[in-house]
């Protein structure tokens, strides 16, 4: 188990305070996975790093439960005694959600530990240390704190030298849509170079026969990071587009964003801020190689600042219109 070198600040990563409420997180995700998607930073591995970091904070910090759990033991993380030690791969995590954890409201004090891995199994309730040399890990499961990279669990079968393991990948959705080549690192040591298939979504398993250890089987669970701009609905992909009023009262061709590119469509004049359009067979696929929907909804959205001739142009047509949309308000 890692010792506290490797703790991650969620909060510092991404640029909120401890005590932001959950549309300050979510905000501060969109503005920054925006800045750091890989398709704006082509080549660029740190931002591809930092957007991995981004949605692996995101999906601990917008998650109520996992948050208060994340609060609650990261609170032991600057106390003495558990800075020594040598640092533990980054992509392993440092803290399991196990049924038999012990209750939030019971104080442990960590100086009583000669190190950090002593301390977190009485407060999180495993019996005993993880024993390395034959790939268990004693069951541990479900680590809500995973990162982005790829994280290998053991579990025996039922043969005493065969052992299946799973290793948990987590990846955009633009890759898991496009699915391709993907490098994954075992705790074991070894790098695998696996051919992923298109349209993963979370919660799936993908099995890799022979790639476990001594003739076992390799299951990987797959998790998608949510997007800034899109998010799954079944098979298909809602996307908000944001418009002018002119381009809400007149109508006419905009462009909207599609997993496949941006494509342009036409919308009606007197549009509503909320209305939805379906671009066909734009969405996810499915197994049997259809395709779900996009589905646009319309933000109609007002500028802060204008310029003077536009607010004279403004104020030339507030005289002269007829709609009174408050009128059956009024008696």
């Amino acid at each position: 188990m890692p010792n506290l070198q490797n703790f991650r600040d969620y909060y510092e990563i991404l640029e909120v305070p401890k005590d932001a409420a959950n549309e300050e997180i979510k905000k501060n995700y969109r503005r920054l996975a925006r800045q750091y998607h890989p398709d704006l930073n082509p080549g660029n591995k740190a931002a591809e790093e930092k957007f991995k970091d981004l949605g692996e904070a995101y999906e601990i910090l917008s998650d109520a439960t996992k948050r208060a759990q994340y609060d609650q033991f990261s609170r032991f993380w600057k106390q003495k005694g558990f800075a020594v030690g040598k640092s533990a791969p980054r992509d392993q995590t440092w803290w399991s959600n196990r049924p038999n954890s012990r209750e939030n409201n019971e104080e442990v004090n960590p100086n009583d530990y000669p190190d950090f891995e002593s301390f977190i199994n009485q407060v999180i309730g495993v019996g005993g240390r993880r024993d390395t040399r034959n790939g268990s890990n004693n069951g541990v499961k479900n680590d809500p704190f995973r990162t982005p990279r790829t994280k290998v669990e053991y579990t025996v079968s039922p043969r005493s030298t065969r052992r299946d393991i799973e290793a948990r990948l987590t990846l955009p959705l633009e890759k898991a849509y496009k699915g391709g080549m993907e490098r994954i690192r075992l705790e074991d040591g070894r790098s695998l170079e696996v051919n992923m298939p298109a349209a993963m979504v979370t919660g799936q398993t993908i099995r890799l026969r022979k790639q476990g250890i001594n003739g076992g089987d390799l299951y990987l669970k797959i998790t998608v990071i949510p997007h800034p701009l899109f998010k799954l609905e079944a098979t298909n992909i809602l996307c908000q587009v944001p418009v002018t009023p002119i381009e809400a009262v007149l109508g006419g061709q905009i462009e909207a964003p599609t997993l496949d590119g941006p494509v342009k469509m036409t919308i009606p004049p007197g549009i509503r801020s909320g209305q939805r359009f379906r671009l066909a067979n734009k969405g996810y696929p499915t197994e049997n190689g259809k395709r779900g929907d996009q589905l646009v909804e319309i933000q109609i959205v007002t500028p802060k600042e204008i310029s003077p001739q536009e607010r004279e142009l403004y104020e030339k047509l507030q005289a002269i219109e007829t709609f009174k949309p408050r009128a059956d308000l009024v008696g």
